[in-house]
């Protein structure tokens, strides 16, 4: 069934970033604390299993920026939005820190947020495919950085652990 509403207009740009939103409000603000307006998602809750957790986030984030990217985000955009996500991933991977982190920062938000002002600034630029490359790049650049931190990380806590007995 279709839903028709007089007040919301989807043009086909939006019908191709639907599915973009979708996962942004499950990863960023599918859940209300009680009492409260304060939302959050899957993401902040991921970040508890360690390791797995952080990696799951990061994929799905940049998936989303890929989306994003394919459907005309230009390559400053793209980048801004890599920059949230790796900011989100590193910090994020930080024991505790990180958790609260997670649930204020929002990357996937404020990702969707950028692209709405570039659409809104006239700055829609096509289809983005030249920058696809340059961004699968950049992921896997920063896939390889999130495990390496998170390598270092692990080795400190062994040595911290081991020292102790």
């Amino acid at each position: 069934m279709v839903e028709h509403s007089s007040h919301y207009t989807r043009t086909p740009r939006s019908e191709k970033l639907k599915w973009v939103e979708h996962m942004v409000k499950v990863m960023d603000n599918q859940f209300r604390l009680p009492g409260t307006n304060f939302r959050f998602g899957l993401d902040p809750i991921l970040g508890f299993v360690p390791v797995i957790g952080d990696l799951a986030s990061f994929a799905i984030s940049a998936s989303l920026v890929m989306t994003m990217a394919r459907h005309g985000a230009s390559g400053k955009l793209v980048v801004l939005m890599l920059l949230n996500i790796f900011l989100d991933a590193l910090i994020g991977s930080i024991p505790l820190l990180g958790n609260i982190f997670d649930f204020v920062f929002k990357a996937n938000e404020r990702n969707v947020r950028l692209l709405r002002a570039h659409y809104e600034e006239g700055k829609y630029q096509g289809s983005g495919k030249k920058i696809v490359i340059g961004v699968l790049i950049g992921i896997v650049v920063l896939f390889i950085l999130l495990l390496w931190a998170l390598w270092e990380l692990a080795e400190w806590v062994y040595h911290l652990i081991a020292g102790l007995f």
